[in-house]
């Protein structure tokens, strides 16, 4: 792949194998520090506005889970993922409209939030004849601009998601908000494993405790020493975005 791109491409994919081997040895040293092996912890790369052959280059490193923010350009960039050495998921906010547009091509929507969504995504994954793992995301800031369910209501949501056909409710997920230090993100990230134990422990049908899906390019040893055992690296991986 290295002959196809130019040298300012061949020295982005040296950057990208630097970035993947410190991110993987990060994760194994904060895994180990929570009784706990690398392999228990899922890394999923975020690759909003990365190239394909980019995404593709990381996967031969040993990358298993990729995540998309936006519908269009998942799609887009569909058929050229290395689908048979990882798995796609959708880890942005999703329009009800859109749900049929990725029912079948991902394993997995990590930002369920409302028994809307969840019933589109039930009357779709039926209609294909599939199951969709999903995680709900929480709102663990309580923040107006963001998406998410109160932690309130959690509990009714699931209850209500759980009944339906189609979808399998796997684990949390959360982006907490914006903090100054360490500290005080530590305390989202510990209120969300608090949840996501609690939740465990009730053993509710269709109802499955498999991940809980937190901390990002700037936190994920944070998140992992809190609990998490699915991060989503973006930028620390490919480098700063570049929004088109």
């Amino acid at each position: 792949m290295t002959e196809r791109l130019s040298i300012g491409q061949a020295e982005r994919l040296d950057d990208v194998k630097a970035n993947f081997y410190e991110i993987t040895e990060n994760i194994a040293k904060a895994a180990e520090k929570t009784g706990r092996r690398a392999e228990d912890i899922s890394f999923l790369a975020a690759t909003k506005t990365v190239e394909p052959e980019i995404i593709n280059y990381a996967i031969s490193l040993g990358l298993k889970k990729i995540g998309e923010n936006r519908v269009q350009e998942l799609l887009s960039k569909y058929d050229e993922y290395d689908l048979e050495n990882a798995d796609l998921q959708f880890i942005g906010h999703l329009q009800t409209n859109k749900v049929r547009q990725i029912v079948g091509k991902v394993s997995m929507i990590q930002s369920v939030d409302s028994i809307k969504l969840a019933n589109e995504i039930s009357k779709q994954s039926v209609k294909n004849d599939f199951v969709t793992d999903i995680l709900l995301e929480v709102n663990i800031g309580r923040e107006e601009n963001k998406s998410g369910v109160l932690t309130e209501n959690l509990d009714e949501l699931i209850e209500k998601i759980s009944q339906l056909e189609g979808v399998r409710i796997k684990g949390l997920m959360s982006v907490p908000p914006i903090c100054d230090n360490t500290q005080e993100i530590c305390k989202f990230f510990d209120n969300m494993y608090k949840l996501f134990i609690d939740i465990s422990s009730k053993k509710l049908d269709n109802v499955y405790m498999d991940f809980l899906s937190m901390g990002m390019s700037g936190d994920y040893t944070e998140a992992i020493l809190s609990g998490a055992n699915m991060i989503r690296v973006g930028s620390r991986l490919f480098g700063a975005r570049i929004y088109r």
